[in-house]
């Protein structure tokens, strides 16, 4: 079984439903997610389905009204990139509009690694 553009297209639409168990349903069980910031030079690295879960979820806690607009996938062999625009507002009510791309690695019709980029933008201010 191969991953596809639906696929990643139904990644996408798990990530905007905000449901993380048909986004783990995606992801292999040695997953790795490379998260967008973090302290490394990676960015936050998750390793394994609880982790990567935990990673996840942590999008909404910061972001709870978090989209990622405009999709566009293309995949080819055992790599896949998705681009989006993502959306949402932190607490204090500042907003962040940034373009962005997932690089993904697969393996046996799943998602093994999730490696996430996106520009580097000041928040807008809350209106």
């Amino acid at each position: 079984m191969n991953v596809t553009v639906a696929t990643l297209q139904a990644f996408a639409v798990a990530w905007n439903s905000h449901d993380v168990e048909s986004l783990m349903s995606f992801m292999t069980d040695d997953c790795v997610f490379e998260a967008s910031a973090g302290l490394e030079v990676c960015g936050t690295s998750y390793v394994g389905r609880e982790a990567v879960q935990a990673g996840f979820s942590d999008a909404w806690k910061t972001f709870p009204d978090a989209r990622w607009l405009y999709p566009h996938h293309f995949v080819c062999g055992d790599r896949g990139v998705s681009e989006w625009t993502f959306t949402g507002t932190q607490a204090d009510g500042s907003r962040v509009e940034v373009n962005g791309c997932d690089v993904f690695t697969f393996r046996e019709g799943k998602i093994a690694v999730k490696n996430s980029y996106r520009k580097n933008r000041p928040p807008l201010p809350a209106r």
